[in-house]
């Protein structure tokens, strides 16, 4: 494009704008080119001494298009008969600066130094189109400045933290060409200004990794100050990066750089974890709690809801993600621990056992699980070494042998396998479906999964109740004795009588086999029912699903991931992690079920199962071999065989006595002592009747029509609708306690006027399962940036936020109205 061209096509969009265009060409470099210029029917005039007739003739025409052209020296002031004209309508003036200017729609004379100083950034067409989209026609010139320093680095915005924030981003992945750019295009001095009036940072060398260690040197003492609100923009900014899940890992990254530097190590080493709780930025912190409570909870010197309360704070650190594990496995252990140290010195019957397994004893195995799965899938296990070992100590010995003896003490004087406390676990079916198919045509599903222990049942049925519209209510049976797997899972089938096998395989329900799924198919089809596995199930698309629950009226769908990683020695240490698959595959057939139109779900096991995670000592094996007119099977927990001889190390039942039919006799190790077995495994078994195993869980579910999952509410508790200093102190309530059905909530506060937001925004996590209301109150602190300052003795509001779940943004839930009434503000810009 010619510059002749260039500058008909400046006027013509001019003159599609306004009547009047004033054309002023002082050198008269396009006298001559006047009449080449085409302007259609737009009457051209050029001033020559005859100022007064051409104002006539502007003010007298209302309807022609006009462009006035003047070359030569235009008079200042007063003198320039035309100038109240040209104030209004505007001057076009063809210098390369001034059609960058009028190219740009900017009308201000005082940018014109601006973009001449900038010359070179608009050499290139790409940033000049991009800072066109962005300006406006009021813009100053530091606005200016701020939009080019926003197409250089390619920000979101043109405010200081967007531009921050890009170049943040890119030091720490260890590159400098944004920055360089506003090097190369005389940038970085206006940058660095803004840092200074804005942030208070100041260098005579400044560098952006100079300001990052500045920057974190504020954050470790909280941007305190001597001066009021010093710090307050940074300080909003910093959180505002840190807290945004954009930019968490650009932040762990310069954190790390920072800690080095600034020897974080050196500086709180000496401090207890308890005042560390609430610094946030560095992984030494992280790394100095978790050790240090890890070690007050091996020693019991600090107690769980301390533990809670700390593990809660810390879930606000920049390395939350890489430490979670860690402090699950720490809440666990101190919970674990407790609870151990307040089991009962005797326990006065095997019903009340029963009875406190349910209720509260369940928890320290539940608890164990928690805590070695942690531990387990954390990253790195040695800062909870010493943890690990006092745990596992105390589980095994306290609780598993110790308390197992009492446990021993309250079965002796059981003559019959059975208490007021729970049904038979034989009676399942007489109990539990048939009320429900009752009338012949409401269906069923019976879920079984093999060694799911009532605790693992507990986590599930609290799962399922965290699902909209689905209900989950838990209770037990008393499992048949020996406690395994064939056993259990007849004992689960219709029946009237169950026979073993000598050697245990198959188990016969009312002379029927039992073992595998084709024989228990045989069984159900006298009830209607079918028999199925669940990798089956999970196979099959939803349309055959559906299909096939029109075909029968009772579903067995047969489970086993926890007993076949546990039953194998060369996986036993697997099972926790087995654990946790079949609570996921569990929800999913449950959710499968109900897709397939089920109403009615039940689930269960066969039988529990005993673990711990470290090898047995000498003193958990039965020495005595097991006696008899005929041993016909002996496994690590049970023995099966005739005429078997009494002995102080067994507990010794006849068929009749376990409620089986036969001539068998049962003997089960006592407590939680195994039988020596070549090859297998030790840590994992089951067979026997401690509470872990034969305390089997049963989970009705039910799907509801309308919904009933919600966030927990949360309430501002105002103290004063005033905001008299740089800072706004909130108090807010957990309105009730977080339950299956009243979920956790993230809240993000933040102060606004209209649109703008004119404080930090911290973020709180409301998840207290208390019953106590004050443990349910949570305190707030808003720092105010500088725009707070333009909005003195005006009323703001502060807004209550949550995430939209998939997304990176928040919505509005809640609000509070405020009045700002500050003696004192400052007056900045960027």
């Amino acid at each position: 494009m010619t510059d002749l061209t260039s500058v008909q096509d400046a006027l013509q969009s001019r003159l599609a704008s306004q009547r009047v265009v004033f054309w002023h060409d002082p050198a008269g470099e396009y006298a001559a080119d006047l009449d080449a210029l085409n302007f259609g029917k737009v009457k051209v005039i050029c001033v020559h001494d005859n100022e007064f007739g051409v104002k006539n003739t502007l003010l007298a025409d209302h309807i022609s298009k006009y462009l006035v052209y003047r070359s030569g020296v235009i008079p200042r002031g007063t003198a320039n008969w035309l100038l109240d004209l040209e104030l209004a309508c505007g001057v076009f003036t063809a210098d390369k600066t001034s059609m960058l200017q009028q190219e740009l729609g900017l009308n201000d004379p005082a940018l014109l130094p601006v973009i001449e100083q900038h010359q070179k950034f608009f050499t290139a067409i790409s940033r000049k189109q991009a800072l066109e989209k962005l300006v406006n026609d009021g813009d100053d010139a530091a606005r200016l400045r701020a939009k080019m320093c926003q197409v250089l680095v390619k920000a979101s915005g043109n405010k200081l933290t967007d531009i921050v924030r890009e170049l943040l981003v890119e030091n720490a992945a260890g590159k400098s060409a944004k920055f360089d750019d506003l090097v190369t295009f005389g940038l970085d001095q206006f940058f660095w200004d803004g840092l200074a009036s804005i942030y208070r940072y100041s260098s005579a060398t400044p560098t952006i990794d100079d300001f990052v260690l500045w920057m974190f040197s504020r954050a470790i003492e909280d941007f305190a100050s001597t001066t009021p609100d010093e710090f307050r923009n940074i300080r909003s900014d910093f959180n505002a990066l840190r807290y945004d899940v954009r930019t968490q890992d650009v932040m762990t990254t310069l954190a790390s750089r920072a800690a080095d530097a600034l020897d974080v190590n050196a500086k709180f080493e000496h401090r207890d974890y308890r005042e560390l709780a609430t610094i946030t930025i560095f992984e030494e912190i992280d790394r100095k709690v978790i050790v240090d409570l890890a070690s007050a909870v091996a020693t019991q010197s600090v107690v769980p809801r301390e533990v809670a309360d700390i593990a809660h704070q810390r879930q606000h650190s920049l390395w939350s993600a890489k430490y979670a594990k860690l402090y699950e496995a720490i809440q666990s252990a101190s919970e674990l621990l407790a609870a151990i140290a307040a089991l009962p010195h005797a326990i006065a019957s095997a019903a009340i056992g029963l009875e406190k397994y349910q209720t509260d004893w369940f928890r320290i195995d539940q608890h164990y699980r928690w805590f070695t799965y942690a531990l387990q899938t954390a990253d790195f296990q040695k800062p909870l070494e010493v943890l690990k070992a006092e745990v596992d100590k105390q589980y095994a010995n306290k609780y598993l042998y110790d308390f197992g003896g009492r446990w021993q003490q309250a079965l002796e004087p059981m003559s019959e396998w059975k208490s007021a406390a729970l049904a038979p676990q034989a009676k399942f079916f007489n109990r539990h479906v048939a009320p429900i198919v009752k009338d012949g045509r409401t269906k069923v599903v019976v879920i079984i999964s093999d060694g799911m222990r009532y605790e693992i049942a507990e986590e599930l049925a609290s799962m399922i109740r965290s699902e909209n519209r689905f209900d989950a209510s838990l209770s037990a049976v008393l499992g048949s004795l020996p406690s395994y797997t064939q056993l259990g899972m007849a004992s689960l089938l219709p029946q009237s009588s169950l026979e073993l096998d000598p050697e245990g395989l198959p188990v016969l329900a009312d002379g029927k086999p039992t073992n595998g799924t084709a024989n228990r198919d045989k069984v159900l089809q006298a009830v209607k029912g079918h028999a199925i596995t669940a990798a089956e199930v999970l196979a099959m698309p939803g349309s055959e699903l559906r299909e096939l629950y029109t075909k029968h009226q009772v579903f067995y769908v047969y489970h086993d991931r926890i007993d076949a990683a546990g039953d194998k020695a060369p996986t036993e240490r697997t099972v926790f992690e087995a654990a946790e698959e079949t609570l996921r595959e569990l929800l999913l057939l449950v959710k499968k079920w109900t897709n397939a139109n089920a109403t009615n779900i039940l689930i269960t096991a066969d039988h529990g199962f005993l673990y711990q995670d470290i090898p047995l000592e000498q003193a958990y094996y039965v020495s005595e071999t097991p006696q008899g007119d005929a041993v016909t099977k002996t496994n690590r927990r049970y023995v099966i065989g005739r005429s078997l001889k009494p002995s102080p190390s067994f507990m010794t039942f006849t068929s009749a006595q376990a409620g089986l039919a036969g001539d068998l006799d049962i003997q089960i190790p006592k407590s939680i002592h195994r039988i020596p077995q070549p090859g297998a495994g030790t840590r994992y078994v089951h067979g026997g009747a401690s509470l872990q195993e034969i305390v089997v869980p049963v989970i009705a579910v039910n799907k509801k029509r309308k919904s009933d999952v919600r966030a927990v509410n949360v309430d501002l508790m105002p103290e004063t609708d005033k905001i008299t200093t740089g800072q706004l102190a909130v108090k807010l309530l957990q309105r009730e306690a977080v339950t299956d059905k009243i979920q956790p909530r993230q809240v993000r506060l933040g102060l606004y006027v209209g649109d703008t937001l004119i404080s930090d925004q911290p973020v709180l996590t409301f998840d207290s399962a208390s019953d106590d209301q004050r443990d349910r109150y949570q305190k707030a602190v808003l720092y105010l940036t500088q725009d707070a300052d333009q909005y003195n003795n005006r009323p703001v509001e502060l807004r209550l936020e949550e995430p939209i779940p998939n997304t990176t943004q928040w919505k509005s839930f809640s609000k509070g109205n405020y009045t700002i009434k500050r003696s004192f503000t400052t007056d900045f810009d960027f």
